[in-house]
């Protein structure tokens, strides 16, 4: 999906946004400081997969910070880890996010709400964005690429806690299920993907 050549391409242009980011919300890049979870202690089974749905689109720019003025919603952090099934950081990969806005809405002619980076030496990325709305059969969720180098590209969703619409949702699963990061403003939401590597 992503040739060597595009990620250093994407890693050289997008430093100085990754720079914005950091200094912009000092508070909120929780996602630098993630420890491995307690769980954490042995193999772990793969995130599940799910589709990628009808609204992906390819060359998303290299961000942290997914916010442009005409994207409404809450606002809220995704962090997390990537790790291999033996809990090993995974440096270097591409974690690509979109998703509906505050309205249910897709940006399908932009990239509103849209974009990717790649993992710090210990596996750790982080978003800012904003919470989506529920749109008709389906309740607030992400969409999400995950790539090692040269690895086959884990395509799935990520998942509000509480949301009463996840019990409506054919699609949802509590695998994906994120969870908050202690009690902030604005919210932190974690979640570890897990690749089918050792």
């Amino acid at each position: 999906m992503y040739d060597d050549q595009t990620r250093r391409r994407f890693l050289v242009s997008g430093a100085a946004a990754a720079t914005g980011f950091t200094l912009a919300l000092p508070d909120l890049a929780a996602g630098q400081q993630l420890p491995l979870t307690p769980e954490c202690r042995g193999a772990s089974e793969p995130t599940v997969k799910q589709t990628e749905g009808p609204f992906f689109k390819p060359s998303s720019p290299q961000r942290t910070d997914l916010r442009e003025p005409a994207l409404k919603g809450e606002l809220i952090l995704i962090s997390g880890l990537v790790l291999t099934r033996g809990c090993k950081p995974v440096g270097s990969a591409l974690v690509d996010l979109w998703h509906a806005d505050g309205n249910g809405d897709y940006d399908n002619k932009g990239f509103r709400g849209r974009g990717h980076q790649f993992t710090d030496s210990e596996g750790r990325y982080n978003f800012i964005t904003v919470r989506p709305a529920r749109y008709p059969g389906r309740t607030p969720h992400y969409h999400v690429k995950v790539q090692a180098a040269n690895r086959p590209v884990l395509t799935t969703q990520l998942y509000f806690p509480d949301d009463p619409g996840n019990a409506r949702d054919p699609i949802f699963r509590k695998e994906l299920l994120m969870h908050y990061v202690g009690d902030r403003t604005p919210p932190v939401a974690r979640f570890d993907f897990v690749l089918d590597m050792a």
